[in-house]
């Protein structure tokens, strides 16, 4: 793009007049009033003008940004740390498409003590809320957090149930009698002894862990020495538990130092962040995230925005920080976390000795996973072009036609009760759940799949192009329903791709459908097109896809049918019982979690939900267990 042909907009340089020469961060946004860029500075001033001069200097992914931007704002901050605090915040909230982002779409695994609660729970939770709960974390997989806490139940007797604890003295659970319980429901422990537990379980968490061994082994030997073998062996347990966790983690120095190690690595378009987590001298847990919008950006500005977007919501961040390379305004970062970590907290490129050893680990970890990467996206890349090959052989479909957008339907129902339609998505070959839709059938009664097939497809279709006429009009598209397929492909037949051709022509639009055809056993057999079987199993990959196709929307349909069939059932099996409302009914499937259980509880256990009272509890426990009852759910 040459400069002749990008110039400033008249209102963007009134603007740039008026910019301040004082730290703060700026905000780009799209003739939509979108956010497609956020940014710090220490001047203003001089570095939003930048964007502006020189266009023709700037990388393409800068010339684009700024042919983009419509208009602009800026806040004004009284120092750098207060800019990264603004950035990080801003980043987060609106995934700004120029910047260079965490492709990170997991919930990260937090340990949860619940402090709320008088006589707390650990568990492991993937939501951060606000209040007096305590959190470790974020860690690196699920594996690490239960193997953690199950060797802190073996230690520690503390309550797994989320039981409410009342005045009211319970029978106690089987974690009670088997010694994983102190017995909490039925009071045999006090609030200041249960406490103490919480506190030896923080100290262990926040990864003192060598006293705990000390202590238990004391424990260990007392009790041998008063002959209290039994005891002896219980601690002994712990101890090797205890010990069997800390030998799962690769000890790397002779300290007890927490520390992150950080590097990157960079093979064409694709770059890879690894992040390796040291606590007490062990590493924890290693995670690889994958970076967008980094093409052409220098390694700082790769590992700066990484260390704004990740420990901006951590809720541990260690005192030491090594990089693989350095960054610009290290201080001004090491600034920000310290506030955030409330201790000093360092940052460094190691060049010598342990902590050089352990960069070039993390370093050549980054390397073997990117390569590792891009050898799975070739190999999706071939399957999928072979996919599209074969399946446009099969149907004889121009060339020209991508068959980037496929999507399937199927119907669902049981003697025609609660007919449900599904719709799932695959773009490039995978599986986009974000557009995925169910349908609960409204005007077609009784077993009748091609009309429920034929409202399906109606309601899909209508929205869509009202959408597109909504977009045409107001040049606003919400990307719902109004991107299309390049090909349909239908559970059923040639009675279903008929019902939905005659659809689609009402609807004037022009779409190939083919019937995903089952044999006897109701596994994939063949497609039905144009009035013809293909012979997909010919075509190994095609028939692959397929197959794979048909399970995926037929469990989706049967998912969505039975979760309505569950609800009306559950719905029904309760508001017979005298004195259970809708209040009452909710209650009671959020505490017991099914109708089983709620057939199995005692009066006691039901009684001891605060909005069940005693004549109520009776009257449910009644009602499972007469005779008649028990024909009745059990048909």
């Amino acid at each position: 793009m040459s400069t002749s042909k990008f110039v400033v907009k008249e209102h963007i340089k009134e603007q740039l007049k008026r910019l301040p020469h004082l730290p703060g961060i700026y905000i780009m946004k799209d003739n939509r009033g979108e956010i497609i860029y956020v940014g710090k500075s220490k001047n203003l001033k001089n570095r939003v003008s930048s964007y502006f001069r020189g266009f023709n200097t700037h990388m393409p992914k800068v010339q684009t940004m700024v042919v983009n931007i419509a208009d602009f704002d800026y806040i004004i901050t009284d120092s750098e740390t207060e800019a990264l605090v603004l950035e990080a915040n801003l980043i987060k909230k609106h995934l700004p498409r120029f910047n260079i982002l965490l492709k990170d779409d997991k919930m990260y695994p937090y340990i949860r003590i619940t402090l709320e609660e008088d006589f707390p729970r650990v568990f492991m939770t993937r939501t951060v809320v606000k209040g007096k709960s305590k959190y470790f974390g974020p860690f690196t997989g699920a594996d690490q957090v239960k193997k953690t806490l199950d060797v802190i139940q073996t230690i520690f007797p503390i309550r797994e149930c989320s039981k409410k604890i009342t005045e009211k003295i319970d029978r106690p659970c089987l974690n009670y009698h088997i010694g994983r319980c102190a017995g909490v429901c039925n009071h045999k422990i006090t609030k200041e002894d249960y406490a103490a537990y919480i506190e030896q379980i923080i100290r262990f968490l926040n990864g003192d862990k060598a006293w705990l061994i000390n202590d238990l082994e004391q424990q260990m030997k007392h009790a041998a020495s008063k002959m209290n073998f039994e005891d002896a062996a219980v601690l002994r347990d712990k101890i090797i538990a205890l010990k069997a966790l800390n030998e799962k983690q690769k000890a790397i120095q002779n300290n007890d130092k927490n520390q992150d190690f950080i590097a990157y690595y960079r093979f064409e378009s694709r770059t890879c962040v690894m992040l390796f987590q040291v606590r007490g001298g062990k590493i924890e847990g290693r995670e690889a995230y994958n970076i967008t919008g980094g093409e052409g950006e220098a390694g700082s500005a790769l590992l700066s925005s990484f260390l704004l977007q990740y420990y901006a919501g951590a809720l541990f961040i260690p005192k030491e920080i090594y990089l693989s390379t350095e960054i610009d305004e290290r201080e001004a970062y090491a600034s920000w976390l310290t506030k955030l970590a409330g201790s000093k907290v360092e940052i460094a490129v190691p060049h010598k000795g342990e902590k050089r050893q352990m960069m070039a680990l993390v370093e050549k970890n980054a390397k073997e996973y990117i390569i590792k990467f891009q050898e799975r996206i070739e190999k999706e890349s071939a399957l999928k072009q072979q996919t599209v090959e074969e399946l446009r052989m099969l149907l004889g479909l121009p060339d020209n036609l991508p068959l980037n957008r496929i999507e399937a339907y199927d119907i669902s129902n049981t003697s025609g009760v609660y007919t449900v339609g599904s719709m799932v998505v695959y773009e490039d070959g995978k599986k986009k759940r974000s557009d995925y839709r169910r349908y609960r059938v409204k005007t077609i009664e009784g077993a009748n799949d091609y009309g429920a097939m034929q409202e399906v497809l109606y309601r899909r279709f209508k929205r869509g192009l009202e959408e597109q006429a909504i977009a045409a009009d107001t040049g606003v598209d919400t990307n719902k329903f109004s991107v299309f397929p390049d090909l349909l492909l239908i559970d059923g037949g040639k009675g279903h791709v008929n019902a939905v051709l005659d659809v689609l022509n009402a609807l004037e639009l022009h779409i190939p459908v083919a019937g995903m055809v089952k044999d006897d056993y109701h596994k994939t057999e063949d497609l039905y097109y144009n009035g013809e079987i293909c012979g997909l199993k010919q075509k190994r990959a095609a028939y692959r896809y397929i197959y794979d196709v048909q399970e995926e929307v037929h469990r989706f349909a049967i998912e969505y049918h039975k979760s309505l069939r569950t609800k009306a059932m559950t719905a029904s099996e309760l508001d017979e019982i005298e004195g259970v409302g809708e209040k009452r009914r909710i209650a009671l499937i959020k505490h017991f979690k099914s109708i089983e259980a709620i057939r199995k509880a005692s009066i006691e256990d039901l009684a001891a939900l605060s909005e069940i009272p005693n004549s109520v509890a009776e009257s449910i426990y009644a009602f499972f267990h007469t005779v008649d009852s028990k024909d009745v759910t059990e048909s």
